[in-house]
Parts: structure tokens; sequence; C-alpha cells
């Protein structure tokens, strides 16, 4: 591990997020770490897609023939498309793309399955503005790594198109949590746990809400025809065993499948890119490779 990484675990003995926080407490203590300013040479337009609140992130590096949409992370009920701006920066950088990041219905005020509802009318409103869908990459980190497998299951059924691929950083595939690394996790993970997975998978589903909801919990889902997936995860984080376990589906089901836990990370390590963790960089830069394999954009790289 780096020495960067290293430090910046030691300063975080304590959890950050707890299952026993109430609703308003994770909220803000989830729009503390987010909402970060994006630098001056990025450009930020907003619009709508579908019916659907979205956000154009482009960066210099940004390739305009090649489109990510993000499916934003923030436990269903946090940080919306304005505290985001950030992380579609990050993701644009690496990825040489232009960013579209979904600014979805937020739980409990819209539950299930309203964020996937939108994620999915967004893409309908971006092919109907003229873009293909050979090139368009979904991606979404933490709850929204599972609304982003989530929203190609739904499209294939509806018969729509698809794109080109998918990845999920850390992504919540089971809102049960019931995947051995969260039940026995090998190491404190800081910025995640079965219980507060399960909390916010209620906030999301309700009382009375399904969490093996296909829908809602992608590691359920019949995974056969989608477009190739990429799953990241880190061996400390609760999700690994949830990716790996999708993996195994998705290739029993002939899907192109790429899984990758990194050793000694932890929930959401990729977004720590921000804070200048050298493998968080590397990670991302990872995900930049696989998205330009898939969409080669306009210098067919």
């Amino acid at each position: 591990m780096s020495r960067e990484y290293d430090a910046f675990l030691a300063a975080l003995r304590e959890p950050v997020f707890v299952g026993e926080d109430p609703l308003e407490v994770a909220r803000e203590k989830l729009e503390a770490v987010h909402g970060h300013p994006v630098a001056s040479d990025t450009r930020v337009d907003w619009t709508e897609l579908g019916g659907v609140r979205c956000a154009w992130v482009e960066t210099p590096e940004s390739d305009p023939e090649r489109v990510l949409m993000l499916c934003h992370g923030g436990a269903f009920i946090a940080a919306g498309g304005d505290g985001y701006l950030f992380y579609a920066e990050m993701l644009a950088r690496p990825c040489r793309s232009r960013v579209l990041l979904v600014d979805y219905r937020l739980a409990p005020g819209h539950r299930f399955p309203a964020a996937l509802d939108d994620c999915a009318n967004a893409f309908r409103g971006l092919l109907g503005s003229g873009t293909a869908a050979r090139s368009v990459a979904f991606i979404g980190d933490s709850c929204g790594g599972g609304l982003a497998l989530a929203s190609l299951v739904r499209l294939r059924d509806t018969g729509d198109p698809l794109p080109a691929c998918a990845v999920t950083l850390g992504g919540w595939l089971d809102l049960e949590a019931n995947g051995e690394s969260a039940r026995s996790p090998i190491a404190l993970d800081p910025f995640a746990s079965r219980e507060f997975v399960r909390a916010r998978g209620r906030d999301y589903l309700g009382e009375s809400g399904d969490p093996r909801d296909p829908l809602a919990s992608p590691i359920h889902a019949d995974l056969e025809g989608l477009p190739p997936i990429y799953l990241q995860s880190g061996q400390i984080d609760l999700t690994r065993d949830d990716a790996v376990a999708l993996a195994a589906r998705a290739g029993r089901s002939g899907v192109d499948v790429t899984l990758e836990i990194a050793p000694g990370m932890i929930h959401g390590y990729q977004g720590l890119a921000s804070a200048g963790i050298p493998e968080s960089h590397e990670a991302l830069d990872r995900v930049g490779v696989f998205i330009r394999r898939h969409v080669p954009g306009s210098g067919g790289a």
C-alpha cells in the first residue's frame, strides 16, 4: 500500500457511515464528503434528457464521441447530481469521455423504482437526442453501481438498445448484503458496513419492499444478453464477494465480464483520487482503458 493510503486509513480509526445513524444524520455525513469543487477547465452544462435532470461534464481530455453515463452513489439518499460533479470530472479525464451525470430522484422521498426509472429514461433521452448506443458506457459507484447494472437489465427487458459496456465501482449488488465480505469483514472499512447498506436499502425500498428484486439487487438478475461488464471492488470492501458472485453468474450467462479485487482497498477507494491516493488514480486509469477499448471514440482509442 502507498504511504498516502496508509496515512488516510490511519486517520480513520472509527467507521464514518454506520447503520444506526438516522436518515438525516446519514445524509449529512454523505453530503459532507461530496460536493468538492471542479477545476476551472471543467465545463458543466445542466440539461434535461428523458424528463430527467442531468449534467454534461467535460474536461479538455473529453472525446466528444465517447459518453460515460454516470449513475452516482450516495446510498440512494444523498449528494445528488450537484454533489457528484467532482466525481464526473474524475472519470472524464482518464476515460477521455464526456460524462452525463444523471441527477436521479432520491429516497426516501422517491422510493424504488424512481431512481432506476430516471437512469433508464435519461439513457433513452440521450439516444433520442442523436447519440448512438454504441458510443455510450454506463458507470456507477456504490449504490450507483447497482443502478447501472439494473438499468441494463431494465433496458434489455423492454427491448431498448444497450450501451457498449458497463462498469461498477464497489457496486451495491445485494441490498441484503449477504456476502461473506459483508457478514465477516476482514478489516475495518470506515465507509460501509452490512448494517449501513441494509438500512439505506430500506430507505430506498420501503419497509415492504423486496431486497431480492433483481432490479434492486442485480445479484439476483438474469444477466443474459448484457454487454461487457467490469466489476471493480476492494479486498476490504463489503461488496467484494457480491462482485465475485455476480461475475460468476455473468460468466455462466455468456457475458464478457472482468472482475478486479484490489488488495487492501476499502469501499469507495476509487473516489479517493480526489485526495491524491495513488491506488485510486491507478484504478481509474484501468477503468479508462476498459472504457476506451469498448467505446473507441473519434480517435479510435
